[in-house]
């Protein structure tokens, strides 16, 4: 069942910070070595970027975000997720479908990252138009200090 009413979608603001770091802990988004916090989240905010927030209209809670760069090329939707007391309930539908009209007015291809064993994600993603991209394995350097 939906219960999206008690819900709403909006942008990031400052001093969400907090909110959202519990939430990424709570779905495994963020961990330290990922190098995400408050100034990255607004820099690129700032390039063209954008970070919905799902939030519970009578708490005030952060339960979903949306996290979209730009790199000038394209849109990365990262941390896209709802914290799980609150999965289930239909609410990243609505989430998606407000990223995807951030995305539609920026005009530029969106590429997501999503673990291979998440299927509800995978079918959520495919259901709204992502397509899986071919034989691409991900790497990446975290520390560059190892360089």
């Amino acid at each position: 069942m939906n219960d999206i009413e008690n819900f709403i979608i909006r942008n990031y603001h400052k001093g969400d910070y907090p909110g959202i770091m519990e939430l990424w802990s709570a779905t495994d988004l963020g961990r330290p070595e990922r190098g995400d916090n408050e100034k990255i989240i607004e820099e690129s905010i700032t390039l063209g970027g954008c970070m919905l927030i799902m939030e519970e209209k009578a708490s005030g809670k952060i339960i979903g975000t949306s996290w979209m760069t730009f790199d000038g090329r394209r849109i990365h939707l990262h941390h896209f997720g709802i914290l799980p007391i609150y999965q289930g309930k239909g609410l990243s539908k609505p989430l998606l479908e407000e990223s995807l009209k951030f995305l539609k007015k920026k005009g530029f291809q969106v590429k997501i990252e999503v673990h291979r064993k998440n299927l509800k994600a995978i079918n959520l993603y495919k259901k709204a138009g992502f397509e899986y991209l071919g034989d691409y394995d991900v790497y990446i350097i975290r520390d560059t200090n190892k360089l």
